[in-house]
């Protein structure tokens, strides 16, 4: 082997404008190329306890444990659910997109008793039907998604949040795809655990993966609360709960970590913590209302512009979220050649979809750094351009001018 054959990473030049993730801001790149320091370095804890109040900000929420999970968002899942269902605990998921079926098979895998509530593709679960289901299952947890990519739709939290408390149900909810691109209020919807990632409208790369919890899925999760013998002091007991099935992520240890204890657990991902903190505290800079309305101007003018070339939308538009679109592909035009042109002729990547969704619809994001102006008008004039050589029949310039139209209003 020659070394001669690796070169430099030098990614191609991409404006990524499909589902996630996006181009991070410049600023957190910058920030992520920033020195090490320990893990116990005053310096280092210091910024761990200032990414904790950032995030209290950014999910609307005065819960103390608020902080990072190291892995993408999919380790916050994981971490939140394998830490609240013990084996044979019941859990009820609603399932209207591909991340329902992701939150079902983590919990089978955590050996939860599954319950599902079934909601065709591209709707959203009522709160009556949530309730009817809660009262039949008499589940510990609902683990459901706030904006589920897959189907571009949003699911109401509100009304979800007031069924469980009323039945003294835990609520878990993934908003890895929604959060500060759509409103979020943990404390007034009444969640208990909620959990996102940084490559969606949080402007960042993937990698860590930021949660809060309630003080009761804090005191439901330390019932399980385990110390490792090579750690264990004197004054440390363990819980008399079933042992979490996971050591990495164990949220009591994970919690002992970031508490004043600081009990070791893992090493925190610095260059990670680093990102995820500028992430945070650059949509606070913007002004959280400012940074959900700037997502919302941005994916209507998007919308307006694919409507305005003759393209059908998908999915409930009624409860679309903010940050990502859903077009139905047009009959006779084929749908990965569109994809491939705009990537390799305009460097402008476009979603597809999954399951029964594969195939049939494009989703376009306009998310954190490229929720703006002259990235919705460049992907708009370009599919344009691509869908007009396809074949399909659009008037040119009709896109960008309902676009437009929009920013001027």
């Amino acid at each position: 082997m020659s070394i001669d054959r690796f070169d430099q990473i030098n990614p191609p030049a991409r404006l990524l404008m499909g589902p996630g993730p996006i181009n991070a801001d410049p600023r957190v790149l910058r920030a992520m190329s920033a020195q090490l320091v320990g893990q116990y370095d005053p310096a280092m804890t210091g910024y761990m306890n200032e990414t904790m109040a950032l995030y209290r900000e950014i999910f609307q929420t005065q819960n103390q444990w608020t902080l990072l999970i190291d892995g993408t968002s999919r380790a916050a899942i994981e971490a939140c659910l394998v830490s609240a269902l013990s084996p044979g605990d019941k859990v009820l998921v609603p399932v209207f997109g591909r991340f329902g079926h992701l939150l079902v098979e983590i919990s089978q895998r955590c050996g939860a008793e599954v319950h599902t509530l079934e909601i065709p593709w591209g709707q959203v679960v009522t709160a009556k039907q949530l309730e009817d289901a809660i009262v039949k299952v008499k589940p510990k947890l609902v683990a459901t998604v706030q904006g589920d990519t897959s189907t571009t739709v949003l699911q109401p939290l509100a009304e979800l949040g007031e069924v469980c408390q009323k039945h003294g149900v835990l609520l878990y909810v993934d908003a890895t795809a929604s959060i500060v691109g759509n409103e979020l209020l943990t404390d007034a919807w009444h969640l208990d655990a909620v959990s996102c990632g940084l490559q969606k409208c949080l402007g960042g790369p993937s990698g860590s993966g930021p949660i809060t919890l309630s003080p009761a899925f804090v005191e439901h999760v330390r019932n399980r609360r385990h110390v490792e013998a090579g750690i264990k002091a004197e004054h440390h007991t363990d819980s008399q709960g079933a042992i979490i099935r996971s050591n990495y992520f164990d949220l009591p240890m994970i919690l002992d970590y970031w508490g004043e204890e600081r009990l070791n657990h893992h090493t925190e991902a610095t260059t990670m913590l680093y990102g995820a903190r500028e992430c945070a505290r650059i949509v606070l800079q913007e002004g959280l209302d400012k940074c959900i309305a700037r997502h919302q101007l941005n994916g209507e003018a998007l919308a307006a512009g694919l409507t305005g070339m003759g393209l059908e939308l998908y999915g409930d538009q009624s409860n679309r979220m903010n940050n990502v679109v859903g077009v139905v592909i047009p009959a006779g035009v084929a749908g990965e050649a569109v994809r491939s042109s705009m990537l390799h002729d305009f460097c402008i990547e476009i979603g597809t979809s999954f399951g029964p969704l594969q195939g049939k619809i494009w989703r376009i994001g306009t998310m954190g750094y490229n929720a703006r102006k002259d990235a919705v008008l460049t992907t708009l004039a370009a599919l344009e351009n691509v869908l007009r050589r396809a074949g399909f029949n659009t008037s040119p310039g009709r896109a960008v001018d309902a676009a437009l139209t929009v920013y001027g209003a």
